[in-house]
């Protein structure tokens, strides 16, 4: 694209491009575009068209915004959270009725759950441009833009899956669970839950925190980047914002000692380390938890 390209074009129905459109083409076209974010449109049709294949692809898992690499590290593909971004500008605000119900919003819900082999409760709703994958079950609850949930994942009543959180497979993210949603700033990381997890009622996970696989937390434990991981069995911290794999973590308390007084700052604690593999019974858990003296 040369330095013209990007001004607005005449406006009209907008399809997006075919399928065949190589990933790393539209990834350097979706950079240059975002160079010009400001100056972005609902009028320019050739950005409108980029952006809309990218959410088409993301709708079908074809893409994603991160994901977890070879290494165990978290992979961001910035350049589709920019595609994400930009679509908000180049999309005009639009009226939908469903009933008596009325909403004003520039994307519309996800569609055609029976193909996509996904069961979905009244009053559960998910945005386009999110991925459901076979199995999955949504109670009355909310899945963003650019959130990847994996293979008979349960989102129970009330949950919320926040934009570009990557949810793995066999996952129970139960009753009124938070998971935060990050667009902005650049590179900051998503909320990851892998594989075999399960999330306890009222739950808050935030931008940037990670439960490893299969581990467990207990009924509302927050969990953010800066929420120190302790181990009960040594004392010790052992991660910042992170639950390692097969481990079943609860909500504490550590005590700090300022100018002006001593005060309890939140942590979690890791009380159980289950053996890998090992799935999560929730008799079980109820138990381990009872054990410790935490409410279930």
């Amino acid at each position: 694209m040369n330095g013209s390209s990007w001004r607005p074009r005449d406006s009209g129905v907008i399809e997006p491009r075919q399928y065949d459109v190589e990933v790393s083409d539209l990834e350097t076209r979706i950079n240059e575009w975002y160079d010009h974010v400001t100056e972005m449109t609902p009028e320019n049709v050739e950005a409108r068209r980029d952006v809309e294949l990218v959410i088409t692809k993301l709708d079908d898992g074809q893409v994603r915004v991160a994901e977890i690499g070879s290494t165990g590290q978290v992979i961001v593909h910035e350049w589709v959270r920019k595609a994400i971004l930009l679509l908000f500008r180049l999309r005009g605000l639009e009226k939908a009725e469903v009933g008596p119900f009325e909403y004003l919003d520039r994307l519309e819900l996800k569609r055609d759950y029976e193909r996509r082999g996904v069961r979905v409760v009244p009053g559960a709703s998910a945005r386009r441009g999110s991925f459901l994958s076979r199995g999955v079950i949504m109670m009355p609850s909310y899945v963003n833009i650019g959130a990847w949930v994996g293979e008979n994942t349960m989102v129970d009543t009330w949950a919320t899956v926040g934009s570009c959180a990557q949810i793995g497979a066999n996952v129970h993210l139960s009753g009124g669970v938070g998971i935060g949603g990050v667009l902005e700033p650049a590179n900051a990381l998503p909320v990851v839950i892998e594989d075999d997890a399960f999330i306890g009622s009222r739950c808050i996970v935030t931008e940037g925190a990670r439960v490893g696989r299969g581990s467990v937390l207990g009924v509302g434990t927050a969990l953010g980047p800066t929420i120190p991981v302790i181990d009960a069995a040594t004392g010790e911290e052992v991660s910042r914002g992170y639950v390692p794999d097969y481990c079943v973590a609860v909500s504490a308390n550590r005590k700090r000692v300022f100018d002006g007084g001593e005060f309890y700052l939140p942590c979690v604690l890791i009380i159980r380390r289950l053996n890998e593999g090992e799935r999560h019974n929730k008799t079980a858990l109820n138990d381990i938890l009872r054990e410790h003296g935490v409410a279930t």
